[in-house]
């Protein structure tokens, strides 16, 4: 497809490289694109980097890379895409990038994949109350117990799962929940009736959402407005023995108001991200039974990285044959994403 290589240079924390692209889309970014390798940037004023600024058409950006800013791209009078093999841009492309026109790719739909699938395989294990009956059996041990007996409320026959924003990873959701016997709500101010009707789900208020689901997953983005939306009050509306997954920012949810509620007992929690990032070794939410901990794992890890360099690179080929970007990012579009 490719009509020329664009000069591409990798801009990433060190030792990512390796990691993001193996064999198969090494030969394939070679294919695509006029790229050395063994030079990866992460520092601006890097031995280096001021060569490889001036020479380059395209950045193939992840983790780390840093931000695109005015002196930057005054090292880089040829730079005319970004191109990153992640998922938010945010921290990347700057307001000078929008004004030079630099055109902007994001792998966001590839790391989209696999927050969707955690959050599934968490919505059916908790509506199966995979850690209460795991703290039971552990108790006893091997005994023999009636587990129809006090048990009658455990299943994901007909429960009521609401989503908390319908973006690309809360589609990715609603499209894999699709095929279960569940009931699907969500909240999106952004989204009206008939996309709703489009995706099979019925919109509803945030507060009705908390009150009536039997989980509650969180895919908004980290916004102002969104900040702590999952407050004390909402948690208190939420029905006992509830479950709360987030997947998306931790500063979503009021986390001293979360902590206080599952450590009642009265609600259950899957926490894959947090407020700090990493919390302190105190925290009671390590040791409770009914929270599950991660350290942000939802999203692309392990060899699910090489699904995003797919992706990139692909966008890199779309550029070389003058082709518009598959998953482009607009400027108008940031203010609702994350």
């Amino acid at each position: 497809m490719s009509l020329r290589r664009p000069r591409t240079l990798l801009a990433m924390e060190p030792g990512l490289r390796s990691r993001l692209l193996d064999d198969a889309a090494t030969r394939r970014l070679r294919e695509v694109a006029d790229v050395e390798l063994r030079f990866v940037l992460h520092d601006y004023a890097g031995p280096g980097a001021a060569a490889a600024l001036a020479k380059a058409e395209v950045l193939l950006t992840c983790w780390g890379a840093p931000a695109v800013d005015a002196r930057a791209l005054a090292a880089a009078p040829r730079l005319g895409a970004v191109v990153h093999a992640a998922g938010s841009v945010k921290q990347i492309v700057t307001e000078a990038c929008w004004e030079r026109g630099i055109v902007v790719s994001s792998a966001a739909p590839a790391n989209a994949l696999p927050v969707a699938e955690y959050t599934v395989a968490m919505v059916l294990l908790s509506n199966k109350q995979v850690l209460r009956l795991r703290e039971d059996y552990r108790a006893a041990r091997g005994r023999r117990r009636d587990l129809h007996r006090g048990h009658g409320n455990i299943g994901n026959y007909r429960r009521r799962v609401g989503i908390v924003g319908a973006s690309r990873v809360g589609r990715r959701v609603i499209e894999l929940l699709a095929p279960y016997d569940l009931e699907l709500a969500v909240y999106d101010p952004y989204m009206s009736r008939e996309q709703a009707a489009g995706l099979g789900v019925r919109p509803v208020g945030l507060d009705e959402l908390c009150r009536t689901c039997d989980v509650v997953s969180l895919h908004a983005p980290e916004l102002p407005e969104t900040r702590a939306m999952i407050d004390r009050r909402r948690l208190a509306l939420m029905r006992d023995g509830a479950t709360l997954i987030n997947t998306a920012r931790g500063s979503l949810v009021d986390g001293p108001a979360l902590t206080a509620e599952v450590t009642s007992g009265r609600l259950h929690a899957v926490i894959d991200v947090t407020e700090p990032e990493v919390l302190p070794a105190d925290s009671p939410l390590y040791d409770l039974p009914n929270v599950l901990l991660t350290p942000h794992i939802a999203g692309s890890l392990g060899n699910e990285l090489h699904r995003m360099a797919d992706s990139a690179i692909e966008e890199i080929a779309r550029y070389g044959a003058g082709l518009p970007f598959a998953h482009e990012v607009r400027r108008e579009d940031l203010h609702r994403t994350a």
